[in-house]
């Protein structure tokens, strides 16, 4: 392609983490802890299919979603999870209206195409099927590489637009009007 620069990634080294950042880190940890166990009080049943995306270092929805099937998806092979996949790709092992419940937490601003990620997800939900979703918006530039995005909750309508049912809530930044920390988001497809 005439005038394309392949894409590289610098390395994050010697970052200095402000006390800013570390109270924002915290206060989305407690945050995702929170949507996660109102979630599961409210859906974890033995017969719900839960899929996990990148759950990573973090407990991820096995530690509140008891009584479903919890299975996870990693784009790192390592990783362990039961699918090894790129969630902005079509994964033709993985059938249509799979899951009940797919959770996708601190995950969108890590992908190259938050899009087509959106795409995947619908389209592995059953019908009336429920996105967990959290993405960061007022956070630092953080690991894993590459950190793409930031999603206002007018661009998250914009991703969610196939769904029937979007319910958005802000976490928000103290003396600091319309600059959210963070997003949590329900979507019903």
């Amino acid at each position: 392609m005439k005038g394309y620069k392949r894409m590289e990634f610098r390395k994050i080294e010697n970052v200095v983490v402000s006390e800013f950042d570390k109270s924002c880190y915290k206060l989305i940890r407690e945050n995702i802890k929170s949507f996660l166990e109102e979630s599961a009080a409210q859906y974890d049943k033995p017969t719900i299919r839960v899929l996990d995306i990148a759950p990573q270092i973090h407990e991820g929805a096995k530690a509140y979603f008891k009584k479903a099937l919890v299975e996870t998806l990693d784009i790192d092979d390592s990783s362990g999870a039961t699918y090894i996949a790129d969630i902005t790709k079509y994964n033709e092992f993985l059938p249509n209206e799979y899951f009940d419940i797919i959770v996708c937490t601190e995950v969108l601003e890590h992908t190259l195409n938050p899009f087509k990620a959106i795409e995947e997800i619908y389209r592995l939900l059953k019908p009336s099927g429920i996105l967990l979703l959290s993405v960061p918006f007022n956070f630092r530039i953080h690991g894993p590489l590459p950190d793409c995005w930031r999603f206002t909750e007018f661009g998250l309508n914009v991703l969610l637009k196939d769904f029937t049912q979007v319910e958005i809530t802000s976490l928000d930044t103290e003396k600091r009007d319309l600059m959210p920390i963070h997003y949590t988001v329900k979507a019903i497809k």
